[in-house]
């Protein structure tokens, strides 16, 4: 069991590694007593900046600005930061434990003594970024539904089975599925994250340090500080790690070559035929992709202009490999319904299905992804039907 702290000796300074569970009640007492009994010269936490502040100011999601986020194109990250956040607020409503309280009662106690507190896991958004980028398809639509089964299954999560997920064991036993499922995502968020964590502790200037990790990381630090080269550049693998590398994908080849391809067919098309093969592959491609892109909209429940929108935009966005018709429509949403206070604060709260429609935030990103959706489908059905014009009569 990981309910006991280990101390591990690092040029000169001592460092009281505790592995927790964040939904645990003894975590959050094993934390205050170490705190309370070692009187350490510094306090590091599991927590990046925007999760420091989101706990220790109590930031609420709406302080979220809904349209940077569209026109960001971060819709798809900040969907999945709200699912991973609710099924801990969902674990920790059945256990009467809020997720995170054993990071909040090690703030409170570093306040409480004077205590510098050191940030040593990498920024949230980082993290998920690079292992979005690293995912393919596949790994995705695993991790999609992982995580919508997670938030709206029934099953209860008992205290029991939470203090069984601290055993070593059976985290090894976790970790090494989650490899063989999802490779890349075990590499990003705990690979990634231990060497991070662990260089980030190793360059803190202080002789006794408290260190408050999740559980399923305590063994890869452990070893990491344990073996730790002296004379290793950290500074450059923390910034290497800081990154977001261009994501290498075959789909940012095919968003140009799709465009191009049809232009050509077209053309080809044009030649052959004339202007009534022009007319008719127009006609095709604007009313095929406007009826699915606005159908998509619809279905997300938007409001009839964010319908109009996806219907007038998709044509074009369905050309162009860096626009999406999801963008529009759902920042007319954001616009027309701008969301209230209530939608904000239940973001927290979403417990089924249903609340995704019925949230004012969530419904945006449906419209987004709805809207995007209806908008790719059009454009491979109208395009499928026109390379069916011309390419068997060229051959």
């Amino acid at each position: 069991m990981l309910n006991q702290v280990i101390r591990i000796n690092l040029d000169g300074k001592e460092v009281l590694l505790i592995g927790t569970a964040h939904v645990s009640k003894e975590s959050v007492e094993l934390v205050r007593e170490t705190i309370e009994n070692e009187n350490p010269d510094m306090v590091a936490v599991e927590l990046c900046p925007q999760r420091f502040h989101a706990i220790s100011e109590k930031k609420k999601w709406g302080e979220t600005d809904i349209s940077k986020v569209i026109k960001e194109g971060k819709g798809y990250l900040f969907l999945t930061q709200l699912m991973l956040t609710n099924f801990q607020r969902k674990v920790g409503d059945e256990l009467g434990v809020k997720p995170g309280s054993e990071m909040v009662k090690a703030l409170e106690m570093a306040k409480e003594k004077n205590i510098p507190i050191a940030l040593v896991d990498r920024d949230i958004s980082v993290t998920l970024k690079r292992a979005l980028n690293r995912m393919g398809f596949k790994e995705k639509v695993k991790i999609l539904f992982g995580l919508v089964s997670g938030i709206f299954e029934e099953e209860k999560v008992t205290e029991e089975m939470v203090e069984k997920l601290k055993e070593m064991d059976v985290l090894t036993e976790m970790m090494e599925e989650l490899g063989k499922e999802v490779p890349s995502i075990k590499e990003t968020l705990l690979d990634e994250r231990n060497i991070y964590i662990a260089d980030k502790i190793s360059s803190l200037e202080a002789k006794k340090i408290v260190a408050v990790v999740g559980a399923g990381h305590v063994s890869g630090i452990k070893e990491i500080l344990e073996f730790k080269v002296t004379g290793k550049d950290i500074g450059k693998e923390i910034a290497e790690l800081e990154t977001v590398p261009e994501k290498k994908s075959v789909m940012k080849y095919v968003n140009y070559a799709l465009p191009v391809s049809l232009l050509l067919v077209i053309a080809l098309g044009f030649f052959m035929q004339g202007g009534s093969f022009l007319w008719s592959s127009a006609i095709k491609w604007i009313f095929t992709t406007s009826i699915l892109a606005a159908l998509g909209a619809a279905l997300a429940l938007g409001h009839p202009y964010s319908i109009i929108t996806a219907f007038l935009v998709a044509p074009i966005t369905t050309i162009h490999p860096l626009l999406a018709a999801g963008w529009f429509s759902g920042w007319v949403e954001a616009k027309v319904r701008k969301p209230q206070v209530k939608d904000f604060d239940g973001l927290m709260h979403i417990n089924s299905i249903t609340d995704l429609w019925k949230n004012g935030v969530t419904r945006i990103l449906l419209v987004i992804a709805f809207t995007n959706v209806g908008a790719s489908a059009g454009a491979i059905i109208a395009g499928l039907s026109i390379f069916a014009g011309v390419i068997p009569k060229f051959f």
